[in-house]
Order: C-alpha cells, then sequence, then structure tokens
C-alpha cells in the first residue's frame, strides 16, 4: 500500500495509524486538525465507504 501522506512514518507505523483511526473514528466536524495526516486521511476514507454503502442501501 503506498502512502499518499504521512512519508515520515514506517510502512507498520501507517498500518498503525489507520487501524487506530477506523477503531476511533469521529464524524469530520469533531476531528482536530493537529492530529497526524494519516489518521486525517483514513478517517476521510470512511466518510467516503459510509457514503458509498448509504448510496447503495438508499438505491437497493
Amino acid at each position: 500500500m503506498p502512502t499518499s501522506v504521512g512519508a515520515e512514518v514506517d510502512f507498520i507505523e501507517e498500518l498503525k495509524l489507520r487501524r487506530w483511526a477506523r477503531e476511533h473514528y469521529v464524524p469530520n466536524d469533531r476531528r482536530e486538525t493537529s492530529w497526524h495526516p494519516v489518521i486525517l486521511d483514513e478517517m476521510n476514507r470512511k466518510d467516503l465507504e459510509r457514503q458509498e454503502a448509504q448510496t447503495v442501501f438508499t438505491c437497493a
């Protein structure tokens, strides 16, 4: 998995940050801008996944 953000962390550390972000997900309006870029990126990815799932659900 190539890193699009947070090139300063190694692969294992990035995976840990992404897992933490998924386990501690908060809505966009409650996120701190001071959080690590990898955490913010993963939460944004989860936002997109939730939007896609909601779109599929309402279309079905």
